[in-house]
């Protein structure tokens, strides 16, 4: 095993993206860092090393265990990193998954029938008239004697 990988290579090979085009282009974006610097793709890396991966809304950080270059089963990815991630990105997270429309641009068009019932769901049971009420208002019982004269 190598003491160093590129690191387009090891964010492949660690499935941090599905391919090592996307991974280069992520870092070219800026939206690879270390400590508050952004990597090229072809900076190497070493164990121990904190890679910073922006995917909005969060930024994701993961600790190098090892540093391969070649692609590895799913369930192998713990043995190569470590998720370091705060837990207030999660909470980033989880607002954004509640708000749902975060993921799209203003002006992009009409909520999906997801985005709508998710909505729903989030404001809860509105009436959509008053005929739901057990009582009547001050208002309609004027109305129904001015009806009946």
């Amino acid at each position: 095993m190598k003491d160093e990988a590129r690191l387009d290579k090891w964010l492949w090979a660690a499935r941090i993206f599905k391919t090592r085009t996307i991974a280069a282009a992520a870092c070219k974006k800026g939206q690879v860092s270390m400590k508050g610097a952004q990597l090229k793709p072809s900076r190497t890396i070493r164990v121990g090393d904190i890679i910073d991966v922006r995917k909005p809304p969060i930024t994701y950080s993961f600790r190098v265990l090892q540093t391969i270059e070649k692609r590895v089963g799913a369930k192998l990815v713990p043995e190569v990193m470590e998720n370091v991630t705060a837990p207030e990105q999660y909470e980033l997270l989880e607002m954004a998954k509640i708000s749902g429309f975060i993921g799209r641009a203003k002006g992009l068009g009409r909520p999906t029938k997801k985005d709508r019932r998710s909505l729903d769901e989030f404001t809860g049971d509105v009436p959509e008239f008053f005929g739901d009420f057990d009582f009547v208002f001050d208002d309609e019982e004027d109305y129904e004697d001015e009806l009946c004269d």
